[in-house]
């Protein structure tokens, strides 16, 4: 009877470390509409080490993430039911989601897409045909950004960061943020003043932004300004130096 017990209590113990070691994956959301396309990703992605769950088709996509919130979604662009753009619109509307990072696998692979999909809150875009190990290499990269950096809040006038919660604050009021845009905008307050090129802010903010291009900072320019500025055509805070770069000043008059 002891041996048995013994037997069972080994077991559940392997089984609860299985589990814990489940749970601390990190999980992706793959939605792809090509079977085959799908499995390669699902197969280098789980050899890194992280778990996956695949979708066909963009239906259930949210609703299911808002039970079980995955690290990051993967996202076809051409899908069945909501397509990838309209998914990533609506993950930077719900609350719950709106700071889960989104990268895009798709062959809709020009310019004009690559900013929409950064537009509406992409980390990285990637676009088909791709090769496997850089799509890990990016999705491993995108997630480093969500590392909180450890510096102290951060407040200027009526802006308040708190790097810890990766939370932004304005006017009281709380705004969703993508890990990069909020990289970016503690870049910014942390050296009030100084001018950045896009290079620069390359160098800093993504570390490895050798698949990002310049253009790709006046995106997210574009969406902080919109998120902190009472009048982001005239901005405050975060201001255009035109030939350099860009600047954040303090705003006080």
């Amino acid at each position: 009877m002891a041996k048995k017990e013994s037997d069972v209590q080994g077991t559940q113990a392997r089984l609860s470390q299985q589990a814990r070691r489940a749970m601390a994956k990190q999980s992706i959301f793959v939605v792809e509409d090509d079977r085959d396309i799908c499995r390669l990703v699902q197969h280098h992605l789980e050899t890194a080490g992280f778990a996956t769950t695949a979708f066909s088709n963009g239906r259930a996509v949210i609703e299911e993430a808002e039970q079980v919130r995955p690290s990051l979604f993967l996202l076809d662009v051409m899908v069945p039911g909501k397509d990838g753009f309209e998914l990533c619109r609506t993950i930077r509307e719900v609350p719950s989601l709106a700071a889960t990072p989104v990268v895009f696998l798709t062959a809709k692979s020009s310019e004009a897409d690559r900013i929409l999909g950064l537009d509406l809150g992409a980390d990285d875009y990637v676009s088909k045909p791709f090769s496997p190990r850089e799509l890990v290499a990016r999705i491993k990269a995108v997630l480093r950004r969500f590392d909180a950096p450890a510096h102290n809040p951060v407040r200027v006038g009526e802006i308040e960061i708190d790097p810890s919660a990766m939370t932004l604050r304005v006017r009281g009021k709380d705004r969703p943020t993508t890990a990069t845009e909020f990289r970016m905008l503690e870049h910014f307050t942390r050296h009030i003043g100084r001018v950045f090129t896009r290079n620069q802010l390359l160098d800093s903010v993504w570390r490895d932004g050798g698949y990002v291009t310049p253009r790709s900072v006046d995106v997210y320019v574009r969406r902080i300004r919109e998120k902190i500025e009472r009048d982001p055509e005239n901005p405050l805070h975060l201001k255009t130096v035109r030939g350099a770069g860009y600047r954040f000043d303090a705003g006080d008059k």
